[in-house]
């Protein structure tokens, strides 16, 4: 299949895996990263197939002159491999032998379609339909071509991109009547139509209704009123590894801004249930915490993502940057602490732990108003247990009240809940940074949560929510229209000082000429 480079690497038959883009240079990057890593160890033996990568963020003359090598198998993004197939001449792709569109679903849920489209334009690998029906794989090359398209669902989108880059396409991965079905449907497709009809092919392509998880995952589900989750997901945290030391555990934010205020808090916060005096007090969490989200340096990124992945024993906050494509060896519990929003996320995100027949655990954090969110999950074949969650808050021992544990019936006024939300509140007051970061975090996830798209509109609505217990839940005291007032505050601040030289020159012209400033 591969041919032999023999002092002309140019002409090696180029294989193009195009990934899954969240960002320029965000998830995508770090994916292939990985992806380029394992290549290099299943090809160490093979020293004639030669892999490569590019994506943004990386010096982009290198990658020329990587690509003016000869290149094998290419990794790329969508949108620095558009760049250089516009701009760099020397990038030569005219053996290109194989296409495969990694996370396609994801990429047309981020508005990347066009990019695709437009770089099978460049390739010579979109049909057309002034495309004869026998030159079913490219315009351009004599060469024959084949594109295989990998997504974790199917929607219209998907099935727009498999119209116009797939022909006669075979299912893979299906049970087998639908991998019959749709190969009978598109075959008489070719012979008795044009195939023009882009809603009788979107028809033709199965669905999946029901998502399957591996039987060895324990999934469970918290109801947690709003302003005691901060304190809920920290003692959860601390149950975890104290029962079990030697274990990684992965908690999903919605924002990147609520990634570096947890890490931040998380990092730093001490407490001691058994003395107020100071010198007793430790860090609440022992283990090792590590934070991986988009808008971190690519090259932290790299960092976090390779010593979590070979530590025993560690914490990792993470936006949904970690939801698809990198693998965490030994995850033994995933905690969603802010919603999915879609099953398909969801499915994705639990996908980190159970894996290769290991055991693993999911715990979903609910709010109250959230609940129907269940009924959503189970119309995909996906059915969730409560989480023992008061059970577990007796269990940590609080200093002066040994028969709480008694009396304790609802969770947001549990002792030990309330104690350590105290605790929390007062390090984030002594702390301006950490309150800089609470404060941007709460404004984000505002945001964040207002962008719930179709039928979960009517479950995560912001107007049945508190802002007060929101703000609340990032052990901020303000009411969140203080927090605005504040940041409006240092915006016209800085406004001030970076306007006070010209106005006071204003001014003085405005004296000598009469003027008002």
């Amino acid at each position: 299949m591969l041919q032999r480079a023999r002092g002309r690497l140019l002409r090696i038959s180029l294989r193009l895996f195009i990934s899954c883009r969240v960002t320029k240079i965000g998830f995508s990057a770090l994916m292939e990263h990985l992806v380029y890593e394992i290549l290099q160890k299943l090809l160490h033996r093979f020293h004639w197939i030669v892999p490569g990568y590019i994506m943004g963020g990386e010096n982009r003359s290198k990658e020329k002159a990587r690509l003016r090598k000869g290149i094998s198998i290419l990794i790329a993004t969508p949108g620095r491999l558009l760049d250089h197939l516009k701009n760099t001449t020397s990038f030569l792709h005219l053996n290109l032998r194989w296409i495969i569109f990694d996370e396609a679903d994801r990429i047309l849920e981020l508005g990347f379609g066009k990019d695709i489209e437009e770089i099978l334009d460049l390739l010579g690998s979109r049909k057309t339909v002034h495309d004869d029906q026998k030159n079913t794989v490219t315009r351009n090359s004599k060469i024959q071509r084949q594109n295989l398209l990998l997504s974790a669902t199917l929607n219209e989108k998907v099935n727009h991109l498999a119209k116009i880059s797939l022909d006669n396409p075979v299912m893979v991965g299906l049970d087998d009547k639908k991998i019959e079905q749709i190969s009978t449907a598109v075959s008489n497709d070719h012979s008795e139509s044009d195939g023009d009809n882009e809603e009788e092919y979107s028809s033709k392509m199965p669905t999946v209704g029901d998502y399957k998880v591996p039987v060895q995952l324990i999934q469970r589900y918290m109801k947690v009123p709003c302003g005691s989750r901060l304190p809920v997901l920290l003692s959860i945290i601390k149950h975890l590894f104290e029962r079990e030391p030697s274990q990684k555990v992965v908690v999903f934010f919605s924002t990147c801004d609520a990634v570096d205020f947890h890490y931040s808090l998380l990092s730093e916060f001490q407490f001691s249930s058994y003395s107020q005096t100071e010198g007793t007090r430790q860090k609440f969490l022992g283990c090792k915490i590590f934070r991986l989200h988009g808008n971190m340096v690519q090259e932290d990124r790299r960092t976090s993502f390779q010593t979590f992945k070979t530590e025993k024993s560690a914490l990792l906050l993470s936006s949904d940057v970690s939801a698809r494509g990198l693998d965490f060896p030994k995850v033994r519990c995933i905690i969603q602490y802010d919603s999915p929003g879609e099953a398909t996320e969801y499915v994705h995100r639990v996908g980190r732990t159970a894996r290769l027949g290991e055991k693993g655990e999911s715990l979903l954090f609910l709010q109250p108003v959230e609940i129907d969110y269940l009924q959503d999950l189970e119309k995909h074949g996906v059915s969730l247990t409560e989480y023992p969650i008061l059970k577990v808050l007796d269990s940590f021992p609080l200093y002066g009240q040994k028969n709480y544990t008694k009396k304790s019936v609802f969770l947001d006024s549990h002792p030990w809940v309330l104690c350590l939300q105290k605790a929390l509140e007062a390090f984030i007051m002594s702390k301006a940074e950490v309150d800089k970061l609470a404060k941007k975090a709460f404004c984000s996830w505002v945001r964040a949560y207002t962008a719930h798209r179709g039928e979960l509109k009517r479950i995560f609505m912001i107007k049945k929510l508190h802002l007060g217990h929101v703000a609340k839940s990032f052990a901020l005291k303000q009411q969140p229209s203080l927090v605005g007032q504040s940041f409006q505050k240092q915006a016209k601040k800085r406004k001030r000082f970076e306007r006070k030289t010209g106005v006071s020159k204003k001014r003085k012209v405005g004296s000598v000429t009469g003027r008002r400033p």
